[in-house]
């Protein structure tokens, strides 16, 4: 009986090994067929008389001597200054990250060991306005940014990312907290702690797993994010997404695809370290804010 059950599901395992397979080509793909045509010269990665000089260099071998080339890398972050929006995105991103989760992690406490009605509708709000498109918070502060000249600096918008990130990490640490008994910070407190003693020193421990995922898609949403910096940072103080987008040119002006290409690779290799390197952690984390008990 138990080998005819196994045999059954031997094609399901086999169908879903498949498909996961099939899913890991297509998502990757992209990728790393990006990653290898920023080593080539424009010629080839946008062949069109034959897409395997992508493949092989030929038109990179004429012009360079090599089938492999770094000229968009240094073109990219030397000549057009890529370093610095690198440096403004790490700037963006941990302040964006760390104002959240600060601002998170205290709201999703005080709301989870609320019992006042009012927790629900503050929680409620905070969904509406994440819901909201992100292009809607920030014209409501493009015309006091430009009245108090405050426009086109790191500081407005790491504040605008926080308004938009918050509602987010306010909704998703709520969750963590409510899955932690009440008697822990009961019996911390009958101990001799304060209520702020018993969230630092024994709620925050139990949930870190929590606090890292929450601080993962916090750092994504500031990392990736292109209409808020796009529209309130000038040229000068461009994050990487959009000094992308400047590599591309305009209408008017010509621009060189192949930095583009490089900025693309160098701008996504740190989040595939960074997940790999968090992995356990925000499976934990997920995994304690699915399970309620």
């Amino acid at each position: 009986m138990a080998l005819t059950v196994l045999s059954g599901f031997r094609p399901l395992v086999m169908v879903s090994t498949g498909c996961v397979i099939l899913w890991l080509l297509v998502a990757a793909f992209p990728f790393l067929w990006t990653l290898w045509g920023s080593f080539k010269v424009q010629a080839d990665f946008f062949s069109k008389a034959d897409w395997t000089n992508a493949l092989f260099g030929v038109n990179t071998l004429r012009e360079t001597g090599g089938s492999f080339t770094g000229e968009g890398y240094s073109g990219a972050w030397v000549d057009e200054g890529f370093w610095k929006a690198a440096i403004n995105t790490m700037i963006v991103v941990f302040f964006t990250t760390i104002i959240s989760l600060t601002f998170g992690t205290l709201g999703g406490y005080a709301l989870a060991r609320s019992g006042f009605r009012y927790a629900f509708w503050i929680l409620m709000a905070a969904l509406v306005f994440r819901a909201m498109p992100h292009i809607t918070l920030v014209s409501g502060y493009l015309l006091p940014f430009f009245e108090w000249n405050i426009w086109g600096i790191l500081p407005t918008t790491i504040i605008v990312l926080v308004a938009i990130n918050q509602p987010f990490t306010l909704w998703m640490l709520h969750s963590f907290f409510l899955n932690i008994p009440k008697d822990i910070d009961e019996s911390a407190m009958v101990d001799g702690c304060t209520r702020f003693q018993a969230f630092r020193y024994v709620i925050i421990p139990v949930m870190w797993p929590g606090v890292i995922t929450t601080g993962l898609f916090s750092f994504l949403l500031a990392y990736n994010d292109f209409a808020v910096t796009a529209m309130l940072l000038s040229s000068e103080n461009q994050t990487m997404i959009p000094a992308i987008r400047s590599f591309l040119g305009t209408t008017q002006q010509e621009g060189n695809v192949m930095f583009a290409v490089a900025a693309v690779v160098s701008a996504t290799v740190p989040l595939f370290l960074l997940v790999l390197f968090f992995q356990r952690q925000i499976v934990s984390g997920l995994t304690a804010g699915a399970v309620k008990g």
